[in-house]
């Protein structure tokens, strides 16, 4: 006699859902320490992944090849850090006439509501230059704190190339203990996905890298052209926010046009930045990420929106930069089956209907 399936209803599976979400969030908060710097040397390794291959065929070994793999993404890193160290350490010797020059103004803006409203704000005080400049002069300190407060703390940094080693030197028996939970399809093709999938966050973190690139020299540029200087340093900070969308261009720009503003005799400067880097914008969204990174990782904004917030609260800085390829992932693996394609759909772009209906009347 054959069993009849259980059928739940509909609000039971809902919430099901919710239960199932929160005790994930709780699990993502919990295992911070653990969690960061595995997901983050997930992401790393498969960046790695082609390099310690390329290696390999040159037959090398396994643990050679990825240990050479490994030492070149913690000395790429390592090159990154220090060049922001530098960058910092040069702007903050300038931080000092544009603390007085900020001052003036909040001094003149101070007196005019106290004047005009009668109101009395405060901020006719300024704010506390030497703090701030002492705060970036002792860069390598405080970077550090930053570093170790994005990964969560000092055992997340270690335990970041640890996971990377192994990630790479077991990365075909991963591929093999994930197939074998897809019994009912052919193995090869259950392997064939996972490549795919590696292949999407590959494409997505060098195309990203390739779009900051682009985006450095053109802010640079302009910003020389404009004669603003530390160019270097804002046209860079401006490139790696980027990573973060929607956000992310609209504080890069703030700080060079502040800068702008506070060191020009001119509002010429100020508002030349300003437009500018909404040119550079407009042709990054239009041209630049459509090209290079391609529509593998086409979120629509409202995800993009609750998944970066998401990730923020749980994660902090480095669960914005880690949410996007995370649910690229989530939405090909969704696509996999007939199943769950409704949640790929929820998680991609509208696709506009060629045909629309009409009204028989």
């Amino acid at each position: 006699m054959e069993l009849n399936k259980l059928q739940l209803p509909a609000y039971l599976k809902a919430l099901f859902v919710l239960l199932l979400i929160i005790v994930i969030i709780f699990i993502l908060i919990i295992g911070r320490s653990i969690l960061v710097p595995l997901f983050l040397a997930g992401l790393i390794s498969v960046l790695l992944t082609p390099m310690g291959n390329w290696f390999e065929s040159k037959k090398i070994s396994r643990t050679l090849s990825t240990i050479i793999a490994l030492l070149s993404g913690v000395f790429a890193i390592l090159g990154i850090f220090t060049f922001v160290v530098l960058q910092v350490a040069s702007f903050s010797k300038d931080l000092g006439n544009v603390g007085e020059t900020l001052n003036k103004y909040l001094e003149q803006i101070d007196s005019f509501i106290i004047e005009n409203l009668k109101i009395e704000t405060g901020i006719g005080q300024g704010f506390n230059q030497d703090y701030l400049i002492n705060l970036l002069q002792s860069n390598s300190s405080n970077l550090a704190e930053f570093l170790l407060g994005t990964l969560g703390s000092l055992a997340s940094v270690v335990l970041l190339p640890v996971f990377i080693f192994f990630f790479l030197l077991y990365r075909d028996h991963l591929t093999t203990f994930i197939a074998s939970f897809f019994k009912n399809y052919e193995d090869h093709k259950i392997k064939q996905e996972i490549r795919i999938l590696r292949k999407v966050v590959q494409n997505y973190i060098i195309g990203i890298m390739k779009v900051m690139a682009i985006l450095a020299v053109m802010n640079i540029a302009v910003l020389f052209g404009l004669g603003i200087k530390h160019a270097v340093f804002f046209g860079v900070f401006a490139a790696l926010l980027n990573v973060i969308p929607y956000l992310g261009p609209f504080l890069g720009a703030i700080l060079p046009t502040i800068f702008a503003f506070l060191t020009k005799d001119s509002l010429f400067y100020p508002i030349g930045v300003v437009i500018a880097f909404q040119i550079i914008q407009m042709i990054e969204s239009n041209y630049l990420t459509p090209k290079i990174v391609g529509s593998n990782v086409n979120l629509n904004a409202f995800v993009t929106l609750v998944g970066l917030l998401i990730g923020a609260s749980i994660w902090g800085v480095i669960g914005m930069i880690m949410i996007i390829p995370t649910l690229a992932v989530l939405r090909k693996i969704f696509e996999l089956s007939e199943s769950t394609m409704p949640f790929a759909l929820l998680l991609g772009e509208e696709k506009n209907n060629d045909k629309k209906e009409t009204d028989p009347t």
